[in-house]
């Protein structure tokens, strides 16, 4: 500031550097600026990313399809044809009156897009009926069709169908008529979730008209065949992006379908709409049944398969013998129903979704004061020799002819009024239903109990011998090597896990548990099958029928391998006449199914023949065979491979087997010209011993249904026992031989193959 006498001072600063001019930011600050702002440009190209591209994901895709009633407008038959100037224009007017109704509604208004006319129908529907659409039936792909004779996936036969795809087929008849969808080729990956056709009565995809929805294959030897309820259907395949197959053809063709009537007579037979196969939707069948005066009504139901319904109380489908009872869902074979009365009133209704096989019934008269003459009858009315009371068999279904008896010495009696055989005491299976012949079954001190209630010494358990039947008595022992009973991996490691080959999990290091597991398989997906049922075509894809040149079959095989068979040895031994030894005697057909189109089949010569060296003629000791055919044969559909058990698998007693051949259908008949399926169960060894008088060995297994009616039979031999294991079919076992066939208290007896499991690996390397 100025002074006094002129000179000029500075007053000092407190901080020096505050009167300094104001510098840029140092290198410091810029660092921290770039961080912030890459970090903000970070977010925004993430928010940007997720908005254009991920967000989408997060929307709520929804196809609405529904169906309304038009009052104000008369029908005319131009309005089947989506082509013709008339349903152009009242379609037009529907959209038009839709897109005003959601556009003046707020909360409907933003989330409409459009709407679409697809069929007007003469049909009365009360109220709007709205659903969602399957969210599957989304695609940018969408193909419409005009019905013709034939239908076939986009691509057959010549190529798959194509991935990630939609495609609709709307079929219309003539007004009056109904439609017949036939599928004569049908075969679709197994999982609906990715593949699968709907077929609805309607020319819309609503599921209140959903007829069924199907995947996977379907045999031409039972074809899948839908009807309609009116003149129209829809058909729709929905593909997914992997795992494509050969796809459908179809055949849609018109009738006039009539069902219900009167019937008279003393007996007579009649059936749902198009059974086997699935009934029309929308359908009312009435039977009135008549017989003689003073006669009463007897109605039995073979077959019966219909649909429940939603709530699962006959809501849907049902069949109703008037004035006695509602019958729906799946009911056991030969179902019977009786009225006091010479008269009998039978309906049958379907609604409009969900649709099932049907039934067949049939009827006759009985006495009234007797209505099983000189027989038992059981409370379902069935009626039965009466020397089948109390023998420990369920002859009558409903187990009538077991109840309340009065067991002799040789019989158990179960606590629960059942008698039953004493030579199944103590064999592992629970027969009574109650325990009474499994219990006091324990072993003298100092021996040990197999699993098969077989009784060893205490000594012998854990010394590296199988002394239990089983082998159970080495099981759970610990020690370095690999007990018998389980699993040795490629590289020496021991698993003991419980049949781990092919399971679908590496067990192994070295994955030697899931290798050369292309088999087992069935393409599709049901000594001769006395009681059994013709197979599906490609049901039993290994099965073989060996043949002397040319003449008929003689014997069953499986395949095992491209080059290899397995029979039995009783097959191929000679006789005066037949050098069966010479593998120039036969011929293999590989996939076929019936004998008198042998043509459909691959025909095989064989290369040589390794019958087992310790195969006993009188006693089918070690009956098995190896049969190396001169080429090695191409997989397909309808010929594959079976799966060979390990030398320590163990079927027990009361597993579900399966045995299929051409061989007679009854004792002393004649082989059968459509290959034959059935089930039976493994037999306990120590029981089927008794029952074929000591003639068992440890290299037989036994199995059949002891009251009888199912078993092989001649012809039969040679052929597979297969069962299911880790969803893949294992070669269990070789029909070898029995007490006649299907005799009551005589199982068949195969060849036990984890017992020849080292020797086909020995013979063959498979």
């Amino acid at each position: 500031r100025p002074t006094c006498d002129g000179t000029v001072t500075f007053l000092p600063a407190s901080d020096n550097k505050k009167l300094e001019k104001k510098r840029g930011p140092g290198k410091v600050g810029i660092i921290v600026a770039l961080v912030i702002f890459a970090a903000i440009l970070a977010l925004i190209i993430g928010l940007l990313v997720w908005h254009f591209h991920f967000r989408k994901d997060l929307k709520s895709q929804r196809i609405y399809t529904g169906s309304l009633r038009i009052t104000n407008q008369a029908f005319v038959d131009a309005y089947e044809n989506p082509d013709s100037a008339e349903f152009k224009d009242l379609a037009n007017q529907v959209m038009a009156q839709l897109k005003s109704m959601y556009s003046e509604s707020p909360q409907l208004s933003k989330y409409y897009v459009g709407s679409k006319v697809q069929a007007f129908r003469y049909v009365c529907i009360v109220n709007l009926s709205l659903t969602a659409l399957d969210t599957r039936l989304f695609s940018k792909t969408r193909s419409e069709y005009s019905a013709e004779e034939i239908i076939t996936s986009p691509g057959f036969p010549d190529k798959p169908y194509a991935p990630n795809s939609f495609v609709q087929w709307q079929l219309r008849g003539d007004p009056g008529h109904m439609l017949k969808l036939s599928f004569d080729t049908f075969n679709l990956e197994e999982d609906c979730s990715n593949d699968f056709v709907r077929v609805y009565d309607s020319l819309v995809a609503m599921d209140k008209h959903l007829m069924e929805e199907e995947c996977g294959f379907y045999s031409p030897s039972n074809p899948l065949t839908f009807i309609s309820s009116r003149n129209v259907m829809l058909v729709t395949l929905v593909t997914n992006e992997e795992g494509n197959f050969p796809g459908f053809r179809a055949r849609v063709t018109q009738i006039k379908l009539a069902c219900g009537g009167k019937l008279s007579g003393t007996s007579g037979s009649f059936k749902s709409p198009n059974f086997p196969s699935y009934y029309p939707p929308n359908t009312t069948c009435q039977w009135d049944i008549e017989v003689p005066d003073g006669k009463y009504v007897k109605l039995r139901f073979p077959k019966f398969m219909v649909s429940t319904g939603s709530l699962n109380h006959c809501s849907g489908d049902y069949v109703q013998i008037v004035g006695k009872s509602t019958l729906c869902g799946q009911q056991l074979a030969n179902t019977m129903v009786t009225v006091n009365s010479n008269k009998m009133t039978v309906v049958f209704k379907s609604d409009s979704s969900q649709v099932d096989r049907g039934f067949s019934a049939t009827y006759e008269i009985f006495e009234p004061t007797d209505p099983c003459p000189d027989k038992f009858q059981c409370d379902n009315k069935r009626c039965v020799n009466p020397s089948l009371r109390c023998d420990g068999w369920n002859d009558c279904g409903d187990s009538t002819d077991e109840r309340s008896c009065k067991c002799d010495a040789s019989m158990i009696q179960c606590r629960n009024g059942i008698c039953k055989p004493m030579l199944w005491r103590c064999d592992g299976v629970n027969d009574c239903g109650d325990d009474t012949d499994e219990l006091n079954c324990g072993c003298k001190t100092g021996e040990f109990k197999c699993n098969d209630n077989q009784c060893v010494s205490e000594m012998k358990k854990c010394d590296r011998n199988r002394d239990c039947k089983d082998g159970s008595d080495e099981d759970g022992c610990s020690r370095e090597i690999c007990k018998d009973s389980t699993f040795m991996c490629g590289n020496g490691k021991c698993i003991t896990k419980p049949n781990p080959m092919c399971d679908g999990q590496d067990d192994c290091d070295d994955g030697s548990d899931e290798s050369n597991c292309n088999c087992g398989k069935r393409a599709y997906t049901k000594s001769r099958i006395v009681g059994g049922q013709e197979a599906d075509v490609g049901e039993f894809p290994w099965q073989v029928s060996l043949h002397v040149k040319n003449t008929a079959h003689v014997c069953g095989a499986s395949i095992i391998s491209e080059r290899w068979l397995v029979t039995a040895a009783h097959c191929v031994q000679d006789d005066p006449k037949i050098k069966y030894s010479q593998p120039g005697t036969w011929e293999a057909y590989l996939g076929l199914h019936t004998q008198k189109e042998k043509q459909k089949a691959t025909k095989k010569l064989l290369k040589q023949i390794i019958p087992h060296k310790n195969y006993n003629s009188h006693t089918y000791d070690n009956d098995i065979a190896l049969m190396e055919l001169d080429s090695p044969v191409t997989f397909s559909a309808t010929i594959r491979p079976i799966c060979l058990p390990t030398a320590t698998d163990v079927f027990p007693a009361g597993e579900t087997v399966s045995i299929s051949g051409w061989g007679a259908t009854r004792e002393g008949g004649s082989g059968a010209t459509v290959l034959q399926k059935a089930n039976v169960r493994i037999i306990n060894s120590t029981v089927c011993d008794e029952l074929m008088n000591g003639q068992i060995t440890s290299r037989m297994t036994c199995a059949g249904v002891l009251s009888g009616g199912v078993d092989a039979c001649q012809g039969d031999s040679g052929g597979p026992m297969s069962i299911l294991s880790n969803e893949r079919m294992y070669l269990a076992g070789v029909v070898s031989w029995g007490d006649g066939c299907a005799r009551r208290d005589k199982p068949g007896i195969y060849t036990n193959m984890p017992k020849f499991r080292a020797w086909i690996k020995e013979k063959t390397g498979v």
